[in-house]
């Protein structure tokens, strides 16, 4: 059989890299991973290209010979950003998803995977469907923008859909962890921020806020498996699937299931003075789970502890040999 082309967009990214390291294991695709401003990584069977994705001619030249696109690109922040410049993250995206749109369309792509997030629901004490984004209901201010953008692209996908033969599949998951993410505190999400936070402290650590906000939390395996599913299932020419835990976890609770796992012996304490956005929110998946037989593999306990597995050998053992040095 002969092998399919996948080019990977923000190959070197947290979601990126994921699935680049899960595609090369594939023998059924030929792997293209594109980055920009962070360095490749070795990977055996990887070919590489340096583009700029929000230039139109240089989305060009990275489609010849490509059948699958998988869109992991993004210009992302953490909480502070979020909260201060939510501005950071809408020009861009914007304009790199539209061009990577219009050339998968015009080069009759056979699919495009792009990932889309929760970010666009509003706070909810059910689980969320697909169907249950209201666009006469308020988003959060400071979701606003990334919301709204999210939804554009989501229906940017379904235009281009319906113009050819290109499958789109917009992937709307909640919040991702697990290893490759962002584990420092200025850039991360509150997985990662909590992550280091535990296994860097010495007696405390700091909440922000109250703690009592909650977030639907999927493993990044459980994400990628889903991305193989919908390129080999996926009956229609566009679908929207939730990707997520299926229930919800305070910061607060989170916080200490972390702490119990790396066995460390640790205090929390409330910094009220810093960021938080007091949202929660859980998904119903149940539309992936009949159309493409998936569902999460990992519970969040297992995920935490493979990621401070990981975290250990990477991020701390790198540390170690910086300071050895």
């Amino acid at each position: 059989m002969k092998k399919k082309t996948v080019l990977i967009c923000g190959a070197t990214g947290f979601i990126g890299r994921n699935l680049v390291e899960s595609f090369s294991r594939d023998p059924a695709y030929d792997v293209i991973g594109v980055y920009h401003r962070r360095p490749p990584f070795s990977l055996p069977g990887i070919r590489w290209v340096m583009a700029d994705l929000t230039c139109a001619s240089q989305v060009e030249r990275v489609m010849d010979g490509v059948s699958i696109l998988i869109q992991a690109a993004a210009v992302t922040s953490g909480i502070k950003d979020t909260d201060a410049r939510p501005h950071l993250q809408i020009a861009e995206n914007a304009v790199m998803n539209s061009f990577l749109f219009r050339a998968a369309y015009e080069h009759q792509l056979d699919h495009v995977v792009f990932f889309s997030c929760s970010v666009m629901l509003q706070s909810s004490s059910l689980p969320l469907s697909e169907r249950d984004f209201d666009a006469n209901a308020e988003l959060h201010p400071r979701y606003f923008g990334a919301g709204w953008t999210k939804v554009y692209l989501e229906k940017m996908c379904e235009f281009y859909s319906r113009l050819g033969s290109t499958k789109f599949t917009a992937i709307r998951h909640s919040n991702v962890y697990g290893p490759h993410d962002k584990f420092d505190l200025e850039l991360s999400h509150v997985f990662g921020a909590t992550i280091t936070k535990v296994m860097t402290a010495v007696d405390s650590i700091a909440v922000w806020g109250t703690g009592e906000e909650a977030r639907d939390l999927i493993y990044v395996a459980d994400l990628v498996d889903m991305v193989h599913r919908a390129i080999d299932r996926q009956p229609n020419s566009f679908a929207i699937y939730n990707c997520g835990a299926g229930s919800a976890i305070t910061i607060k609770e989170l916080t200490s299931r972390i702490i119990a796992a790396s066995g460390r012996s640790l205090t929390t304490h409330h910094d009220l003075s810093m960021p938080t956005i007091p949202t929660s929110l859980f998904l119903n998946c149940s539309k992936a789970q009949r159309e493409l037989a998936w569902q999460p593999r990992y519970s969040l306990d297992e995920g935490i502890q493979k990621t401070i597995q990981w975290w250990r050998r990477n991020i701390a053992a790198n540390a170690e040999m910086d300071h050895n040095e």
